[in-house]
């Protein structure tokens, strides 16, 4: 990497000091701008996918994304803004060795509270602000660990002053963030996604028939029409009203190169050195996973023994739960996401339109089904834009060089929609599929500002 990757620190850190065999990897870069007593820890989802993803295409001081010829600078890096520690858990996650044991989120975030202290031990960290940040199946990591840190009453060192969260699974996702929105998802985006009128057909009579059409128009109001009642989508004996399912499968006839985070890519399928450019695993020839390499391994003082992917296996060692993965606890929406606003009142979630794999308007209807601060969902619609006027720092000089005037496409405009009530903040991102950071690095710059309490509004 031919750049200056500046101070960086990574490696094992057991969970329990006393014994070696169960660890987890991270990466530590402290910020490149004035030192703040912060810290924002980012998590990657799954369950099993690494948070290295996020370090080397989302966020990180330089970034290697889909389709790029080699590594670069990320002007975006939320080491501009931060101390950035990206861990990759649990047990059983890209490096991180030892026996999977967890049954639940709350086996996780104890983990993870207790690898958190050790890495401040060794760092010399008391009394930071700690931000947990994620995305995707990280909703339900994020708010259990905040949870846990919240609950050992050590403001010394598990001081949660925030939180943020992306395409989370926060609520009964299946069921509510795909299936009950898959439909109109679908309707909205077929001019890109391509499917014919009598597979439309067929979806908007599954959509009736299926009661879905029906849940959308009751429990998708503001303020909230009451409580929703429990929905749990079985994938065998529901097998004939997987929309959803229906919708992924047939998305590969028209355009074998479809990405279920980001639906307007088309084919080729762009290079990865994560190999993993769509839930297809791929990697061009010459171009191996890059965290696979023994060099790489050898200065990030990674196990040289561990075959690094990006989406390992199960975490969890059974099987069930709400959602089918092995994970027994309720979903956050329930009673921890809640505390963890309540504690804070700096709560963002954030879900991005071009999304399929969890749609914007599911994440939406379960924060109408989550009580907090007194109250049920949002009172009111959310309405207010997100104008992005931070200049293009990527692009820019391209545009001049290529003979364009200088702003043509900067500032970028409104690129989303923003509510705030109550101490939690609603963020809808325009042109972003399911990875916000790597696909509208400047909106998710501006996301952090305010979970860190830079900005009062988005």
């Amino acid at each position: 990497m031919p750049f200056d990757l500046g101070e960086f620190y990574s490696g094992l850190i057991p969970i329990d000091m006393s014994n070696a065999s169960r660890a987890l990897f991270f990466i530590f870069q402290p910020t490149v701008g004035e030192p703040v007593d912060e810290i924002t820890i980012w998590l990657n989802g799954g369950p099993g996918c690494s948070s290295l993803e996020g370090f080397l295409q989302e966020n990180g001081l330089f970034q290697w994304s889909w389709g790029e010829y080699a590594p670069h600078i990320n002007p975006y890096s939320w080491v501009n803004l931060t101390n950035v520690l990206w861990v990759e858990q649990p047990v059983g996650t890209g490096f991180s060795i030892g026996e999977v044991k967890a049954t639940s989120e709350e086996d996780i975030a104890k983990d993870f509270v207790d690898f958190f202290l050790n890495f401040e031990k060794i760092f010399g960290i008391s009394k930071f602000k700690i931000f947990v940040t994620g995305e995707s199946y990280a909703g339900r990591y994020v708010p259990y660990i905040s949870a846990e840190m919240i609950d050992r009453c050590d403001e010394d060192h598990l001081n949660v002053t925030g939180a943020l969260m992306y395409d989370p699974c926060i609520g009964e996702y299946v069921w509510e963030q795909q299936q009950a929105v898959a439909y109109p998802f679908i309707q909205e985006h077929n001019s890109v996604m391509g499917y014919n009128q009598t597979f439309i057909k067929k979806l908007a009579s599954l959509d009736e028939s299926c009661g879905y059409a029906a849940f959308r128009e009751q429990y998708i109001a503001f303020p909230p029409n009451g409580t929703q009642p429990h929905k749990y989508f079985n994938s065998s004996s529901d097998e004939d009203c997987d929309v959803w399912g229906m919708g992924y499968m047939e998305a590969f006839h028209p355009n074998p190169c479809f990405n279920v985070y980001e639906i307007g890519l088309q084919c080729p399928l762009l290079s990865d050195p994560l190999g993993y450019p769509t839930d297809l695993q791929y990697s061009y020839p010459g171009l191996p996973v890059y965290f696979n390499r023994s060099d790489v391994k050898a200065a990030m003082h990674a196990p040289m023994d561990v075959e690094w992917l990006e989406c390992k296996g199960s975490v969890f060692i059974g099987e069930g739960g709400p959602q089918d993965e092995g994970d027994l606890s309720p979903d956050p929406i329930q009673s921890v996401l809640p505390k963890v606003i309540e504690h804070t009142n700096r709560v963002l979630v954030a879900n991005g339109d071009l999304d399929y794999e969890i749609i914007t308007n599911g994440t939406l209807m379960a924060i109408q089904n989550m009580t907090w601060n007194g109250m049920l969902g949002f009172q009111s619609v959310p309405n207010t834009t997100i104008d992005i006027t931070l200049p293009d720092l990527l692009y820019q000089n391209v545009f001049v060089s290529s003979g364009f005037d200088n702003g043509t496409e900067d500032p970028q405009g409104i690129m989303g929609m923003q509510h705030h009530e109550r101490g939690l903040m609603w963020a809808e991102t325009y042109l972003s599929g399911h990875m916000q950071p790597q696909f509208q690095a400047r909106s998710a710059f501006r996301h952090l500002q305010w979970v860190l309490g830079r900005i009062d509004s988005l």
